[in-house]
């Protein structure tokens, strides 16, 4: 009895494992472009839920951004 117990675990683990992957994340970064009046914290507040600072951080970090500042025209990456 142990050893049928034992061997069905082992098969659902087995059957797991090859079910399993990783995530692949929240989906694929998308370009924006900015357009007169928009901020960092605008875009973020509207493309992120939550707290604006998290967005507006993930956009510098991914842009590679030294500051806020932001130009109409300019295209971005959105994470």
């Amino acid at each position: 009895m142990f050893a049928k117990a034992l061997l069905v675990a082992v098969l659902a683990l087995v059957a797991w494992a090859v079910v399993a992957r990783a995530s692949q994340g929240a989906g694929h970064a998308t370009r924006y472009t900015v357009r007169p009046g928009d901020t960092l914290w605008s875009i973020a507040a509207a493309h992120y839920a939550g707290d604006p600072r998290d967005g507006v951080w993930k956009i510098q970090h991914e842009n590679h951004l030294g500051a806020t500042l932001i130009r109409p025209g300019e295209r971005l990456l959105l994470p």
